[in-house]
């Protein structure tokens, strides 16, 4: 049987009430009607048109839509930020934290620039020192957009201008100093020079950027030429350690050297005194001699050859004696016995030994001054 044949003339495939999709037309006109009534419409009351009410819609459709465009212009500035508002792309006005509002988009928008906030910027870079070394160096500018206006407006690209005028300034400040100031004592000082040099630039172009601190972080040489360095630093090393070592050298050796010299300056004229003081002791007694000889030649002529034979006998080992009255010459070895008689005194444990005999001829007690004097009546006599 078909399933119209059933004689309720339903679908059978109905279950019964409306689970169908809404009708979009009718929930429109539902929501007409209500804004119809609203604002006074009324809807299709009396057999009125619907057209009425469809443009009251738009209205009120429209005022929303305006009010909300309104709304977007709305805008808040946090405490460290400044507001720079442009309106068709110019500026217009700073504005300072709290809730602001401005003319919406398209006709005005806002930039938001954090003026308090301090920004790490870190550049690497390899470079020529003023001694013809490469050097790489790792440096980092902190910096702060002190001026936002200054910041938006004055320069294209505020970050690409800060990196050019650190490397500019970088460079210039490495390629005035040697390596070994780069790499060791002079770190604190570059980066100082430096952050002077990178704050003139940006003041120049009004960038609106305050350098705050500028760090080398590291300074070293390329990897690829290490090996090399460490070879060169090495044969410095060895330069300085031998120039120290004959600094050294000459440190001891040149102050003996030199007072040496000093020391065979002062005997050479200590010699030359002598000797002059000699020669002028000679020459004055040889004026005095030969004064006492033009007095009396004989008596000098004798006083002479006595002191002669004076000075050579008493440099002599040997003794010789004369007697009167006899013509043989009787010699004793007196420097033998004197010398053993000395050696005998000066034995502690022969302190009652006598003395070694003396001939008696020979008296102990003669002096040289004797025998002179018998020298002397001898030759008288002769």
């Amino acid at each position: 049987m078909a399933w119209n044949e059933s004689g309720n003339g339903k679908n059978p495939w109905d279950r019964g009430g409306n689970d169908g999709p809404p009708d979009l037309d009718k929930i429109v006109r539902d929501w007409q009607k209500r804004l119809g009534d609203l604002f006074g419409g009324g809807g299709n009351r009396g057999g009125r048109d619907s057209s009425g009410g469809g443009s009251s819609a738009l209205i009120v459709l429209g005022i929303l839509l305006l009010l909300g465009w309104g709304a977007t212009g709305l805008y808040r500035v946090n405490d460290a930020e400044r507001g720079v508002e442009l309106r068709f792309g110019a500026y217009t006005q700073t504005t300072q934290p709290g809730l602001r509002w401005h003319m919406p988009f398209p006709i005005e928008t806002v930039e938001k620039v954090n003026v308090t906030e301090i920004t790490p910027f870190s550049q690497k870079t390899v470079m020529l020192t003023a001694d013809e070394n490469i050097v790489e160096v790792d440096l980092v500018v902190q910096f702060q957009k002190a001026d936002p206006v200054a910041y938006l407006f004055q320069v294209r690209d505020p970050n690409d201008t800060l990196s050019d005028v650190s490397e500019s300034a970088i460079r210039e400040v490495v390629g005035k100093n040697d390596a070994d100031f780069v790499l060791l004592e002079g770190r604190a000082e570059i980066a100082l020079e430096t952050e002077k040099l990178i704050q003139q630039a940006l003041d120049e172009y009004e960038a609106g950027i305050v350098v705050t601190k500028v760090n080398l972080q590291d300074t070293n040489f390329p990897r690829q030429v290490e090996a090399a360095v460490q070879d060169a630093i090495k044969a410095r090393e060895d330069r300085e350690r031998l120039a120290f070592e004959a600094q050294s050298y000459a440190n001891d050796i040149l102050p003996k050297a030199r007072g040496e010299a000093v020391r065979r300056l002062q005997d050479a004229e200590a010699y030359k005194s002598r000797v002059v003081a000699d020669a002028e002791g000679e020459a004055s007694r040889f004026e005095q001699l030969l004064k006492e000889y033009e007095e009396a030649p004989a008596v000098t002529r004798e006083r002479l050859y006595i002191e002669a034979i004076e000075s050579v006998y008493g440099s002599s080992s040997k003794v010789f004696m004369d007697t009167d009255g006899s013509g043989n010459l009787v010699y004793l070895p007196v420097d033998k016995l004197l010398e053993q008689r000395g050696s005998s005194a000066g034995n502690s444990g022969s302190s009652n030994s006598s003395a070694p005999p003396v001939p008696p001829s020979v008296n102990s007690g003669t002096s040289f001054r004797s025998q002179r004097e018998g020298l002397r009546t001898r030759g008288n006599r002769q």
